[in-house]
């Protein structure tokens, strides 16, 4: 097909799909489950955008990346500038284009989706990225700025504080990234399984920005290894993006017992700590014949494939509203369908059932209904009397959410929070202290890796700013 058609043909082109592995074989294996666009396929589907003039897409976008402009060089065939163009804008597109909630923001926008489906600007995006790191020599960037003399620190090598030390970078600043755990990536590598995001796309995206001149030290908690303070003393300015990795509990009888995991502890151990390979690698944790997740947000359904993956004979995913209103990605939830995931909807656990030597042997539950609405737009569930039943498990996941962590916080009292202990910013995104900004879950709690990518990015456009007034 020729890469130039008339609108009316472009109209034509339905949505391409995503290439994917078989449901019934991936259930069993940790290998990617989307496969990617072919050349064909990106061609396809990048046709199917009509260039808007004012393109709502962009503003859809929490980093802003300029959509039109990368589709349109796919269709002129100069992938070297759509790489250029995309990394130009975001920082982590390989990850974005994999874990980003696009049908909610970007696509959500899409003009093509008033009459039909929008374009699939994230799978493009992927398809971009992938094919920007098959390259032998890379893609070439910016030339680098003149260094600025300025020092900035940042507090977690998530997607918030990569995104900023990668802006700040390209101003020309020194930037030093201080990670806690032993790699870099924060969620992106103790989070998300290996089946949605493989750790070497991450490796990749870690690595682009070290060449670009980021440093990063892991191994190194603020506010055990350095507190904040002293962090004030060694550098002009600071963007605080530790995340809020505090696990969040049911508050139930028998949560106690042997067998019962917070989603971010059994992620990390698998994900990070290789417990699938267990005795090789050193972390344990428990198989299940029967799990039991609680939640309906995207890291429920990672949990849930994870333990499916592991050798489960049978996953059920309890969630208190109906599927329709589960937080996590459509695409996701289909995903786990496909995978023979069971659900049980208007569900809440009352209770986690064990025996004589406290392991867990059921979790009670009580049917609920939807009533008003409550504070987040949706009804709110209401439990039914005598409505009681119990799932069958040796193993319950808790996915009901995380909170601030307060080991950095407590070592600087005088940095104002909020009442749920998450840090409070200006329209900067500065906290009360003058060069100290923060951004990402420790502002807003739990929300999408794009999210706090756009956090950063924004974090780093007021750090900027804010060191020009300052002298080196």
């Amino acid at each position: 097909m020729s890469n130039k058609i008339s609108a009316k043909e472009r109209m034509r082109i339905e949505r391409q799909s995503m290439p994917e592995q078989d449901a019934t074989a991936r259930a069993k294996n940790f290998q990617e489950v989307n496969l990617g666009f072919t050349e064909q396929l990106a061609l396809l589907e990048a046709q199917r955008c009509i260039q808007c003039k004012e393109a709502k897409c962009i503003a859809g976008c929490p980093v802003m990346v300029n959509i039109p402009r990368f589709i349109q060089c796919i269709v002129d065939g100069d992938l070297p500038a759509a790489a250029r163009s995309l990394l130009g804008d975001n920082a982590l597109p390989a990850i974005t284009g994999r874990v980003c909630p696009q049908e909610t923001q970007c696509e959500a926008q899409c003009i093509r989706g008033v009459k039909g489906k929008p374009v699939a600007i994230g799978y493009l995006e992927r398809y971009v990225a992938d094919w920007a790191y098959r390259q032998a020599n890379g893609v070439a960037g910016d030339a680098p700025t003149a260094p600025t003399g300025k020092k900035v620190a940042v507090v977690g090598a998530g997607p918030a504080g990569l995104t900023a030390a990668g802006e700040l970078v390209k101003a020309g600043h020194s930037v030093t990234v201080y990670e806690a755990l032993h790699q870099p990536g924060g969620v992106l590598v103790y989070g998300i399984p290996e089946f949605r995001l493989p750790k070497q796309i991450v490796d990749a995206e870690v690595r682009r920005l070290q060449d670009a001149g980021v440093q990063i030290e892991c191994n190194v908690v603020i506010g055990r290894t350095y507190t904040l303070p002293e962090l004030r003393e060694r550098y002009h300015a600071i963007f605080i993006a530790n995340g809020a990795g505090l696990p969040v509990f049911m508050h139930v009888p028998g949560e106690n017992l042997k067998g019962v995991y917070a989603a971010n502890e059994y992620l990390t151990r698998i994900n990070l700590m290789e417990a699938y390979a267990f005795p090789s690698a050193g972390t344990p944790v428990m198989v299940g014949k029967r799990v039991a997740v609680v939640g309906g947000g995207n890291v429920a359904m990672d949990a849930a494939r994870t333990a499916q993956r592991l050798g489960a004979e049978r996953v059920t995913i309890v969630y208190r509203r109906l599927r329709a209103d589960m937080p996590a990605r459509a695409e996701e939830v289909h995903h786990a369908e496909q995978e023979g995931i069971q659900f049980e909807e208007l569900a809440a656990p009352v209770a986690v059932l064990g025996n004589e030597q406290k392991w867990v042997t059921g979790l009670r539950c009580q049917r609920m209904e939807l009533g008003e609405p409550d504070a987040s737009g949706r009804r709110r569930p209401v439990p039914i009397e005598g409505s009681e039943f119990e799932v069958e498990c040796d193993v319950v996941v808790v996915a009901i959410g995380t909170r601030a962590n307060p080991l950095l916080t407590a070592t600087c009292p005088e940095l104002k929070l909020s009442r749920h202990g998450h840090i409070e910013v200006d329209s900067h995104g500065m906290t009360n202290l003058p060069g100290v900004f923060a951004g990402g879950d420790i502002v807003r709690g739990a929300a999408t890796v794009i999210l706090a990518m756009g956090d950063g990015k924004q974090a780093a456009q007021s750090i900027n700013a804010y060191l020009k007034t300052k002298p080196v």
